[in-house]
């Protein structure tokens, strides 16, 4: 790409049947995507990891439930519902509306839910690039109704996402 590339409100390419419009990724650059996302009520991405990603989160509108750490070793939270998860140093989940961000190192557990009535909308960036193959296979999979957990859990395999705790769509 010899140019920049500039997108107005709406533009980008929508991956079909998540709610995400992809905006920058593997065909400009080869060193993050980012997307636009629409996060409906109830959702909860499931806690999981990467062991080489890095992501960045940042809410526009609505509010999210928002993990970005280990939980506490041996703690009965660490298993199942990842929003009363404590880490060793004290941190719990953040309920984060308009301007909050959560960056994620490569390695670190993370999550977001959506607990309220309206969707919330967020832009999220990721590093390497290419995230967005990934995300249009899982809106295949899930394609509309109650998500094969193992099918999820070996998708997520192939891409580098460890699961923790499980994906539940709206």
């Amino acid at each position: 790409m010899t140019e920049g590339l500039l997108l107005p409100p709406g533009a980008g390419r929508p991956i079909a049947g998540s709610g995400m419009t992809l905006k920058v990724g593997a065909d400009e650059t080869p060193t993050w995507s980012m997307f636009e996302t629409v996060v409906q009520p109830g959702f909860d991405v499931g806690a999981h990891f990467h062991h080489h990603a890095e992501e960045l989160f940042y809410v526009l509108d609505g509010e999210l439930d928002l993990l970005a750490f280990r939980p506490r070793a041996g703690s009965p939270t660490a298993a199942g519902d990842w929003r009363g998860w404590e880490s060793d140093d004290g941190a719990k989940v953040l309920r984060g509306g308009p301007g909050s961000s959560m960056f994620v190192p490569a390695g670190v557990p993370h999550a977001f839910f959506n607990p309220g009535p309206v969707p919330a909308r967020m832009l999220f960036l990721v590093t390497p690039a290419g995230h967005e193959v990934y995300l249009q296979e899982l809106a295949d999979l899930i394609g509309g109704g109650r998500p094969d957990q193992a099918a999820i859990a070996e998708l997520r395999a192939r891409h580098d996402i460890q699961q923790l705790t499980p994906l539940t769509p709206q």
